[in-house]
């Protein structure tokens, strides 16, 4: 059984940094899609990034472009997401996901497309 727990969320100022954590079990990742959503009160699940695979191409949402850094540890099967100079608007529950399949096309950014999810970690950036 698959299973993905995140940890690192809290609270932290605008232009703060967080790091949020993703481990991973019932089966090794390293060679399929990793990666994070987020959702803010009243909104829809909205694509953050993804890994195709360890060390394949990382996609960003525009909005965090620059800001924000996806890494894995295969040895952990653990993904991370470095968030730096964040902003009021980065409030959100941040969730985990992964893939069974590789990508092989630009559909990275639908919710559905993915298989596993984590069960999410707050993250609230104050003004």
């Amino acid at each position: 059984q698959v299973q993905l727990v995140e940890s690192g969320g809290g609270l932290v100022q605008a232009g703060g940094s967080l790091r949020l954590s993703c481990a991973a079990s019932g089966r090794s990742f390293s060679a399929l899609p990793m990666g994070w959503f987020r959702q803010a009160p009243g909104k829809e699940r909205e694509f953050v990034s993804v890994e195709n695979w360890s060390g394949g191409s990382t996609y960003y949402a525009d909005s965090v472009k620059g800001r924000f850094t996806l890494s894995r540890d295969n040895a952990k099967n653990t993904v991370y997401l470095q968030m730096n100079s964040l902003k009021p608007d980065d409030t959100a529950v941040y969730y985990c996901t992964a893939r069974s399949t590789t990508f092989f096309s630009s559909t990275y950014y639908r919710p559905r497309e993915y298989d596993y999810w984590g069960q999410g970690t707050q993250v609230t950036v104050s003004s």
